[in-house]
This record gives structure tokens, sequence and C-alpha cells, in this order.
């Protein structure tokens, strides 16, 4: 079997998540290098997963490891410059959500990945998490009639790193951060039906001392053919991770859980090791999760990446559904500022998506100029 040699850029939580798809789950692909902004970090990663090669310079990694295909899973502000770079240098892109911080350096990544004819994937998890693929072909086959109604949440209390509460580097909150996958969502079971419009609600309610961008959301998007989609996501909840969607049809209902499904309901007087993603602690009840990255779908996602590599075909999530996504998180922060429902196509003249929604607290007057 030819293995694709793949390198991965990023050494922080996101990066072993990949790291641990590929060699216990993709035999196609092997990671050969890695790359962190931190050479101290890059060698810890390299000598905990065992990997021959590891880098603080993207250059030298592009021009001396070998690898076919970049994982991109660094923070939001370095994924235009790492993907242009990687394509620059001929190699094939997979990154980690989302895609871009403006939907400038979005269409700059696209047209970078289609002139050098490479391929351009984008890693939304939940297009290919197994417990949520099992509603999507049952909705298929008729099981809840014709869908009027898509609802998906994803919850915690916070991420991991500091990046993530500073708007210059992440480009938003909560919605940035974990709003996308509800969005690309609701566009895969939709079979990339468009959006038409946009409402959306936000605040800062627990990291206020933390950051300006807001940690809990829900937008509501209007789509082409008629359905609804409900998008709550929160950094504000406590307990561990939640993440459920729910389906609607004028012939039945389906609820399904990502987490919960997928758990020993346990119970320690001292507490133990890990439960499951963002739990802060084991002591009394809680959910150990088994196999949490083979259900959130990553192995699946990168194993459909690679073998479209290698058998150049086109990938079923690229960066044009990424560049999608983002324009209905700009639009969901400015009907956040503005307090009403935001028409699509919507291409703002702004910097990052969080200003729309930041100068809308401070004016009565509109936040955003749309583009020509």
């Amino acid at each position: 079997m030819r293995r694709t040699k793949v390198a991965i850029l990023g050494s922080g939580f996101i990066a072993d998540i990949h790291f641990e798809s590929y060699h216990r789950f993709v035999p196609e692909a092997e990671v050969v290098a890695v790359y962190s902004r931190d050479i101290n970090k890059a060698r810890a990663f390299a000598d905990k997963h065992k990997i021959p090669q590891f880098y603080s310079d993207i250059d030298e990694l592009l021009e001396k490891s070998g690898v076919e295909v970049v994982d991109i899973c660094l923070p939001n502000f370095k994924h235009c410059e790492a993907t242009l770079k990687a394509a620059a240098a001929g190699k094939h892109v997979i990154i980690e959500k989302p895609l871009a911080v403006t939907l400038e350096e979005a269409d700059s990544m696209i047209e970078a990945c289609k002139k050098a004819k490479v391929k351009l994937m984008y890693a939304e998890e939940l297009c290919f998490a197994p417990k949520y693929e099992r509603v999507r072909h049952m909705v298929k086959e008729g099981g809840v009639g014709d869908i009027y109604m898509l609802k998906q949440g994803e919850k915690h209390s916070g991420p991991h790193s500091d990046w993530f509460y500073d708007k210059n580097l992440s480009g938003g909150g909560v919605l940035m951060d974990m709003g996308c996958h509800a969005i690309a969502w609701f566009r895969w079971m939709l079979n990339n039906c468009k959006a038409t419009s946009v409402y959306a609600t936000m605040a800062t309610v627990y990291h206020k001392g933390r950051t300006v961008c807001e940690d809990n959301s829900v937008v509501i998007i209007e789509f082409e053919n008629g359905v609804i989609g409900v998008a709550e996501n929160s950094w504000a909840k406590h307990g561990g991770m939640d993440d459920r969607c729910e389906v609607y049809g004028t012939g039945g209902v389906v609820y399904a859980d990502l987490f919960m499904g997928n758990a020993a309901v346990s119970y320690s007087k001292h507490g133990y090791g890990y439960a499951m993603e963002k739990a802060d602690t084991t002591i009394g009840w809680s959910f150990t999760i088994f196999e949490e990255v083979f259900n959130q779908g990553y192995p699946h996602e990168l194993r459909h990446f690679i073998q479209c590599v290698q058998n150049d075909t086109q990938p079923m999530v690229t960066g044009e559904d990424g560049r999608a996504v983002l324009e209905i998180i700009y639009a969901a922060y400015a009907s956040a500022a503005e307090g009403k429902k935001i028409y699509l196509p919507f291409h703002p003249k702004v910097d990052r998506p969080i200003d729309l929604w930041l100068a809308g607290k401070h004016s009565s007057n509109h936040v955003y100029e749309v583009a020509d």
C-alpha cells in the first residue's frame, strides 16, 4: 500500500487528535513531519509521537520534508499564510475550521490552490461523524419526510488555548470556534443549499474578564429551500462537551447526541484521569467517553482526504464550503449588532467578523459597509 506523507502544522490539542486519527485509522497516510512556532514544542510533539522530522520554519519544512500533504492545525490567524505557502510549494492542504479569519483571506486561499492545482480540503468533522452520518442517511431514505428545521449545538466551558480569546488572533468568539460546525452541517444535510438570511443574538456571559468576544450565541439561518437552521453555541456551559443535533420533518423527528450514547455513566468519589473533552472534574457523576476521536469523525474525514489525494478525486468538503460558512458567520455578527435579519450574499468591509458585533455594541448606526 502506498502511504502518503503528511506534515502536521501545529502541536496543540487538535494536532494531537489529527495524529491519533492518522496513526490508528488511516493506513494510507504516514505523518513524517511536524511544525510548531516554538521549536521545543515541535521537538516534544515529534518525540511523543515518534515523528522523524520537526521544524519551526514552515518554508524549511516545505522544502526538506518530502511531504505531499500539509495538515494545518494552527490558530486561525495563521491559516491563510500557511495555506498560501503550501500551495506555492505544490502541497495539498487539509485545513481545520474555520477556513480563514476573513473572506478576503478565504478567496486568496481558494485561488492559490486552484492556481497550483492542489486540493484545498476543509476539515469539518461533523460531515463524517458516524452518528451524524447515520442520521443523514436515514433522512435521505425519507425517514422523516420533508425536513423543515435543523438544530445543532456545541457547548462547553471554553477553549484550551489563550489565543481563542484574543479577537485579533481568532477573528471571533464561540461562533467562529464552534458555530462553524453547525453551519457546515446544515449545508451538508441540505446538499449545500444556499442560505438566504441570518438572524443572530449573542453575548459575553461567562468569560467577561478574559475576552471581548461572545461566549454564547444563537443563530437562525433561512435556506433557499425553506428549511430553518438553528445553531446554539456556548463557551459558558459546564460539565464537559455537549454536541447534539435535531432533525424535524413532516413525517418524523431525529435526535442524536454525539457523546452521551458513547459514554459509560460513572461515579467516582475521588476522581480519575479523563472523562471527556472539557470536563473539568471527574469527582462525582461523570460520562466516561470511549473512542472519542473516532465518534467525532476525525479519522473518517482525514482518510477520505488522503484517498482523494491518492486517487485524484474531488473532496466532499472543500475550501468553497469553508468560505460559504464564513460568509454566514459574518452575517450573524452583523445581525447581532443590528438586531435584525441580514440577507445574503453578504460581504462587509471589516478586518474580522467580530468587529461587526463589537462596533454595533457602541453605535446606533450601521456598523458595516457592504462591498461592491
